[in-house]
């Protein structure tokens, strides 16, 4: 049960590291060859298939002319959920 624990902390964690490099591409404008942006596309991989049933059922919250798109914090709080559940049961 710890083996799942750990996999769903590193997601978690991954989650965390796609978000902040997401802002860092978007906002810093950064090159096609820039390691930052071969990380967040690497991290992107991994995450988006995740983040898309959830996009699917919750829309971004549309701010004036931008969205808000808050199917990543609801991933961190599903699996930190899931997570206190699976150590409830250990």
């Amino acid at each position: 049960m710890s083996f799942v624990v750990s996999i769903l902390q590193l997601i978690s964690l991954g989650l965390i590291v796609w978000i902040v490099l997401s802002y860092i591409v978007v906002f810093g404008r950064v090159s096609f060859d820039h390691p930052i942006r071969k990380a967040y596309e690497f991290l992107n991989r991994l995450v988006e298939p995740m983040l898309a049933p959830i996009r699917r059922v919750v829309p971004p919250v549309r701010m004036g002319g931008s969205s808000l798109d808050l199917s990543p914090l609801i991933l961190i709080i599903g699996i930190q959920l899931l997570t206190r559940i699976l150590r409830g049961i250990a």
